[in-house]
């Protein structure tokens, strides 16, 4: 698995990671994550001409006359309306709140939105069909750092489905807490606890498709409406068959050293649970790119179409979600579109910073 963390196996001294049982869906302690806040954030933010505001809730983009500039970004900070300008705005607020800040800055010349002459601002939401499974046996098992394996045998399809089912890793070691969130009422902790420790945790990720009616949307309130309906679900259905079926194969238990009959390990008991459309880490796709601005926001570059000085620069732009975490690839274009703003600029990898430039993200 591709993993951002800090961890140097052969120098231990230099290692940031200490191998908790707290890594994956927690915040870490020892700043071991590679995240965009140690990684981006923390060392911008050492430059002179680099300003960070927080609790500052980005209301609007205002446009020139012509709707053909950004002029301002109006900003509700601490209960004081600013108001912020720059020859280049990037907006880089994730799928849903990027989409509803476009939706919410229509005017005259963008009634639809802003960069939304093609109507799609919004549309064709994806964020994966994705799934926690449980195998569980008699057998413990005492792993902490467990997020460490990936399996894409599957991604393409197989000899008896011809069409992609997704991807299959581990997930980071559930404990009882954890379980607890998607638990009945009636399963005490001590329950939980117990089926934690003899259980090995799975994500199931499949792709979503491109569907214009998943979409974010305003509504008269100004409020976020997020619309969904899972589509590809047999795909998910089959991978998570195939990964069960791979539970049941008959291994000799590490422990015990017998011939298990129940499954790998002894796991013939699975608990998994769709995550529902909460689960937004995923989002992109709701101001997709490409050549044609009659179906496109924004051109290769991510530059909108219909408005010259902005940028959206986050998951966005996807046109389709594959079926693995989209985080790469939001990186890498991000370092793709940096590039492309240092030659409009006009500036050399030393100078950069000269020139005005305003992100908005969540």
């Amino acid at each position: 698995m591709p993993l951002g963390i800090r961890l140097d196996e052969k120098d231990k001294a230099r290692s940031a990671c200490i191998r908790c049982a707290t890594c994956d869906g927690y915040p870490c302690l020892v700043n071991a994550k590679s995240d965009a806040h140690t990684i981006c954030v923390e060392p911008a933010l050492e430059r002179p001409n680099v300003t960070l505001l927080t609790n500052a809730f980005v209301t609007r983009l205002l446009t020139s006359a012509s709707g053909r500039e950004v002029t301002a970004v109006e900003v509700e900070r601490n209960g004081v309306r600013e108001s912020y300008s720059a020859e280049v705005v990037a907006v880089s607020a994730g799928a849903i709140n990027s989409a509803a800040l476009l939706l919410r800055s229509a005017n005259e010349k963008h009634p639809k939105g802003l960069a939304n002459s093609s109507d799609v601002v919004g549309r064709h939401y994806m964020g994966h069909v994705n799934s926690v499974l449980l195998a569980v046996s008699r057998c413990p098992n005492p792993t902490t750092f467990q997020k460490t394996l990936g399996v894409n045998d599957y991604y393409f399809g197989s000899s008896d489905w011809e069409y992609p089912m997704g991807h299959i890793s581990f997930v980071g070691k559930l404990d009882g807490v954890a379980l607890s969130a998607g638990a009945p009422a009636i399963a005490p902790g001590f329950t939980l606890d117990l089926m934690a420790r003899h259980s090995l945790d799975f994500w199931l990720t499949s792709e979503d498709l491109p569907d214009p009616e998943n979409r974010v949307t305003i509504d008269k309130k100004g409020n976020i409406v997020l619309a969904y309906t899972p589509n590809n679900l047999e795909a998910h259905q089959r991978l998570r068959a195939k990964l069960e079926g791979l539970m049941k194969q008959q291994t000799r238990c590490p422990e015990h050293g017998h011939e298990c009959h129940q499954g790998l390990f002894g796991r013939s008991l699975f608990i998994g649970e769709r995550i529902p459309l909460a689960g937004v880490a995923h989002q992109n796709g709701t101001i997709r790119f490409g050549h044609d601005p009659a179906t496109s926001a924004l051109n290769v570059d991510c530059r909108a179409h219909d408005v010259d000085n902005l940028y959206v620069v986050d998951g966005s732009f996807f046109v389709s979600s594959a079926a693995v975490n989209p985080a790469l690839t939001i990186m890498a274009n991000a370092l793709r579109v940096g590039e492309h703003l240092k030659r409009r600029l006009g500036v050399s990898t030393e100078s950069v910073g000269q020139r005005e430039v305003v992100g908005v993200r969540a």
